[in-house]
């Protein structure tokens, strides 16, 4: 795709966004984070998502007004022009050139999809932003001219199986930007190119929680929640045992575990096998305004993060909440005691005093509920939307173009940035499970 751009590609970059994501229809922490990122700028931005598949009809998070949303590869039935069905079979046929193998989304990505996006992308000027390993390679790779291009990451480079870190240590330095959900991830990027002779510009935006509505949580309310995929990721084979113990003290007390996957048949074994049937519920997905309103304490159980937002949502409707302080995000959220409770990492016993100490202290949990609402308040968009803002000013002066006429936003701070130059190659080649339900906090 190099070789195009000069001044008409420069024309208006500064006020169109792109944002490549694996599924806009899907369920998901980082789908949802898209969602509020582009709704927040719609106004004063053209912004366009740019979706790797599409499986359903109609998206599980309502799009923004104005919005404008595409499907690289559309899987229902009949969405594919009859004339380029024959085509379309064919290239689906085989793998992407474009998307790392390494990648847990590489299996939704084939050479239609990259047939797809280098054609929604030619000619393109603006701002191009890639929101998983893969895509964000691919952006690196290709380097769209007329396109800035920041890569988002939606976990932590931990997470991270090593072929894909060495690919990042190889072409991330062609990214403009590359914007982590945490400081603590930042930090752990800026290690992996210590001794790069190029590295990326590196700076922490974390993602942003909208009003998901319903009254406050009832602090008096004697059922503790917790919500996700189930899976081993989120840690309820953790939670189960740790409740056991408020169970036997206080059998009044309930606990809901609100998501899907495909370890439900084992946990529902270990509530039965723990004796905990009559007190502990696989409730399915849920509508999580409703489920945080008729409860007291929201428990985060998982072994790693990206940034939880439904952390960040609990905390929000003004529930205690206790979690461990895995990687990454508690640690940058609670404070111990103060707004919430952290205890360390994939510690049962420690998980369950802290759950208990909430239950047997209303008093604590009256004090945290409300101070947690109040930390909640600084990952609303329009707290954290200014960030990507003055982040789109700053390159778009570095690259000449025209500073973007925006609505001022008084008092707003740009992104915690680390400033070493990032040094663009020259040449480019010509955590998804394939479900677009893929996650309630998760990407």
């Amino acid at each position: 795709m190099r070789g195009r751009g000069g001044q008409e590609a420069a024309t208006n970059a500064d006020r169109r966004v792109v944002i490549l994501l694996a599924s806009a229809w899907g369920l998901g922490g980082t789908i949802r984070a898209a969602h509020n990122l582009a709704g927040y700028l719609v106004g004063n931005y053209d912004v366009e998502i740019v979706s790797v598949f599409r499986r359903r009809d109609e998206p599980f998070f309502p799009f923004p007004p104005g919005l404008e949303v595409t499907a690289l590869d559309d899987l229902r039935k009949g969405a594919t022009p009859r004339r380029l069905r024959l085509l379309r079979s064919i290239l689906r046929r085989c793998p992407s050139v474009l998307m790392h193998p390494a990648d847990r989304a590489a299996h939704v990505a084939n050479l239609w999809v990259d047939f797809g996006l280098v054609r929604r992308l030619r000619g393109k000027s603006g701002f191009l932003i890639a929101t998983r390993p893969g895509l964000n390679l691919m952006a690196a790779d290709l380097a769209p001219p007329g396109l800035i291009t920041i890569g988002e990451e939606q976990m932590h480079l931990r997470a991270h199986s090593w072929p894909l870190r060495g690919a990042m240590r190889r072409l991330y330095p062609r990214l403009d930007y590359l914007v982590t959900l945490t400081e603590q991830d930042m930090h752990e990027y800026e290690k992996l190119f210590a001794e790069s002779p190029n590295r990326p510009r590196l700076a922490h935006i974390p993602n942003t929680v909208g009003d998901i509505g319903g009254p406050q949580a009832d602090l008096g309310a004697r059922t503790i929640l917790a919500a996700g995929r189930l899976t081993a990721q989120k840690g309820f084979d953790l939670l189960i045992p740790a409740f056991k113990r408020t169970a036997s003290a206080h059998p009044d007390w309930r606990l809901r575990i609100c998501g899907k996957g495909h370890l439900r048949n084992e946990l529902q074994k270990q509530i039965d096998e723990e004796g905990l049937a009559e007190v502990v519920r696989l409730a399915g997905p849920q509508d999580m305004a409703k489920e945080m309103a008729t409860a007291s304490i929201f428990v985060l159980s998982s072994r790693f993060e990206g940034f939880p937002l439904i952390l960040i949502e609990a905390m929000s409707k003004g529930m205690a909440v206790v979690s461990f302080d895995c990687p990454t995000g508690p640690r940058e959220v609670i404070r111990d005691h103060e707004n919430g409770l952290l205890v360390p990492p994939l510690d049962v016993d420690a998980l369950a005093n802290a759950i208990l100490e909430l239950v047997e202290d209303e008093d604590l949990r009256r004090r945290c509920g409300p101070a947690a609402a109040e930390t909640a308040g600084r990952y609303r968009i329009e707290a954290v939307g200014p960030q990507w803002e003055a982040l789109f000013e700053g390159l778009a002066r570095e690259r000449g173009l025209r500073p973007a006429q925006v609505a001022a936003r008084s008092g707003s701070e740009g992104p915690a940035e680390r400033s070493e130059p990032a040094q663009r190659g020259s040449s480019a080649r010509a955590e998804a499970d394939g479900s677009e339900v893929t996650s309630l906090s998760e990407r």
